[in-house]
Parts: C-alpha cells; structure tokens; sequence
C-alpha cells in the first residue's frame, strides 16, 4: 500500500532526476548569442549597398515585399552611416560645396533626434521688448518639452552662431551675411540650424498643440525616418495659383529634422549658391515678391520633392514613375516616404476652415499657425484668413 511518506519520497526522487537532466542538456547547449545592434535586420527604409548596384536593387526588391504600401512609396538605398575618414581642409575645400556639407554634418538615421526646439526673433523672451503677442505661443513649446532644450534666437546671435557652425564652409556664412531681407536670413536659418544641430524649428507665432513625442505613431520605429514635415496647402479649387507657388506645398514653418538630412543639404547649397550667384551679377534685392521661390516653401518643396524621386537615394528600377502632388492631396493620415514622413494639413494647420484641414481638437492636430506673417506688406497678411472667407 502507498503511504504517504512513500508518495512523497518517490515525488522528491522524480523531481531530483528532472533537474539533474535539466542541469546536463543545459550545459551541453550553446548559449544564445547576443545580438548587437548591427546583427539586427535592418528595417525595409534602409539598405546598406551603394546606391545604384546590382545588389542593392536585390536587397530592394527583397525589402519591399514585407513593406507596406501604404507605409512608403520607394525604398530609399541611402543615406546610411558613413565612416568618418579624416580630410584635410585644403582637399575638402576643393570639393563640391554639398559634399563639404555632407562631411561636416554627417548623417545618422539610426539617431535619435536631437531635444532641441529652435524659434527666431528679434528679441528675446526674457526682454521687455519681447512681443506680448508672442508670449503665450513661446510658452507652449517649452510646456509641452519640458526636457528640450528651447531657444530663442535673435539675429545678432544667429550670425554668430553660424560662424561657429559653418566655420570650414565659409561660402555659408558669405551667403547669409548678403541675404537683403530679415526674412530671407529667417528662412535660411532654419535650415542651417537643422542641417548642423537638429531637431524642432517652428516659427515664433506657432503653438505647441501636443508633443512631438505624440506626432508619429508609437509603432514606427524612430530609426527608420530622419525628417518629418507637414503639408501646408492642399488647395483643390482652380484659382489655387493665386493664393499658392505648388499644388501640393510642404510647410517649412515648422520642420523636425536630425542633423545632416540630405534634403536639408540641399537646400542649404541651393540658397548658398544662388545667393552668391546674384550677389555677382548684383542682382541681389529688397524686392520681397520672389522670397517663396528664393528661400520659403515654393523651393522648400521642390528640393523635398526631388529628394523623392532621387535615384540616388532610392531603388527606382520598380517605379511606376515619379512622386507628384498627386501622390499626397487629400491626406487624413501620417505618409511615409524613405526616411521622411509627412504629415496631413491638419497637422501643423488646424483650424484654417479650409482645404480640409480639421479643427484644433482633431487628433491629428499638432502645432497652431497664427499666420502673422510679419515679414509680409499690411495687406498680404494673415493670408490663410483671407484664403478661407
């Protein structure tokens, strides 16, 4: 008859045989590698062959059977971590003026973005001169990043501060000192600033809706995109060339960028050498009618838009032609693109009451434009008011 002891005798002796065997398998087996970050598989945005080859077209091909479609249009082959070989300035400067911008502020998009917020004006706001009007809009970006470092800089600390960070491009820091306009050298900025640091620019009369944390969603890996911009206007009306440059216009009020972002590259060698091209001929004005195509959103646009269909950053060989406007009107959510996300009008233009866009409330309702437009004549202000009547 089993007893109780006798039970419990034998459980403990089965016991003690599993864990004697467990003991030995475990120490026959080779333990689980562990994995660094270059083991891991790259996700579908990023490839690491040259752009153009055989091989990359492979890995391509390969990658863009688990992308979703609707996540993004072409698979970008580049940019990806470059190694930072050392270059004398003399040689450097024998070099393309973006290839000196490349070098200078490498691009990484497995960064994470840098927790900047950049804003410009004429005063600071610990000045009494700082525009009341300005105060509540100011505050909103510092309430909702606290941890983010926020500045606010004047144009005698821009200039200076180019200097420093433009120091072996000096063509740059040229290009910004001849720029006529305070709005010229405003919009310049911006992307200077990015190109070197990184980060959050908006323009003084913006507020902070939510936090950039909350503007793409949490499942999107922060590695596989280095820019995000905004549709500004998405105008569906036949006179839209009255009141906008491009069918389709991205907003450069308000940019997230990581530093050296090829598209921020360009744009930067674009200004600088049309802006040294006019200073030449002497045809460098006060005329502010051709600021939109100089320096603002109508060139802004185009240079994102040949960041598209770039074959040099993307395997175009599957293309079914060229990215247009017609690939992003009407946009309710977030579109990605390579490593470049755009988000719908909503976004950084709520409460418009026009194109679309929805009110401050909407979900997707990130950062408020007040469209002071102070740059601008008395009666080409407030335009988005004007547009919607």
């Amino acid at each position: 008859m089993l007893t109780f002891r006798k039970a419990l005798v034998v459980s403990l002796l089965l016991l003690s045989l599993f864990f004697i065997f467990r003991s030995q398998h475990s120490s026959n087996s080779s333990p689980a590698p562990i994995r660094n970050a270059d083991d891991l598989p790259k996700p579908p945005s990023l490839m690491k062959s040259k752009p153009g080859s055989e091989k990359a077209k492979q890995e391509a091909e390969a990658s863009n059977k688990d992308t979703d479609a609707s996540e993004a249009f072409n698979t970008p082959s580049a940019p990806a971590k470059k190694p930072k070989t050392q270059i004398p300035i003399e040689e450097l400067r024998k070099r393309p003026l973006r290839q000196q911008l490349e070098y200078q502020f490498p691009y990484d998009v497995d960064a994470k973005f840098p927790a900047y917020i950049w804003q410009t004006w004429k005063y600071q706001p610990s000045q009494g001169e700082f525009s009341e009007q300005f105060r509540e809009t100011e505050a909103s970006w510092t309430i909702h990043h606290p941890s983010f470092v926020h500045e606010v800089i004047t144009d005698n600390v821009a200039v200076h501060l180019i200097r420093h960070l433009y120091a072996s491009v000096p063509e740059v820091l040229e290009a910004y000192q001849a720029l006529p306009l305070p709005v010229l050298k405003a919009d310049f900025f911006r992307y200077l600033i990015l190109l070197a640091r990184g980060g959050i620019y908006s323009d003084i009369d913006t507020k902070a809706l939510k936090s950039a944390a909350d503007w793409i969603p949490h499942d999107v890996p922060s590695n596989t995109y280095g820019m995000v911009v905004g549709i500004e206007a998405d105008p569906d009306r036949p006179d839209w060339a009255d009141w906008y440059s491009r069918r389709i216009q991205f907003c450069q009020w308000t940019i997230q960028s990581k530093p050296g972002h090829p598209v921020l590259v360009d744009v930067v060698a674009n200004i600088t050498q049309e802006t040294l091209k006019r200073k030449a001929e002497n045809k460098l004005t006060k005329d502010d009618k051709g600021i939109i195509e100089f320096t603002g959103p109508g060139l802004w646009t185009d240079i994102i838009f040949d960041f598209f269909n770039n074959p040099d950053f993307f395997d175009m060989s599957a293309s079914k032609g060229n990215l247009t406007w017609e690939n992003f009107t009407g946009m309710k959510s977030p579109k990605k693109v390579g490593d470049v996300i755009i988000l719908p009008i909503t976004s950084f233009s709520p409460g418009i009451k026009t194109m679309d866009a929805g009110e401050d409330d909407d979900p997707m309702a990130f950062v408020k434009h007040n469209f002071e437009g102070t740059w601008k004549p008395d009666k080409l202000r407030h335009i988005g008011q004007v547009y919607a009547s």
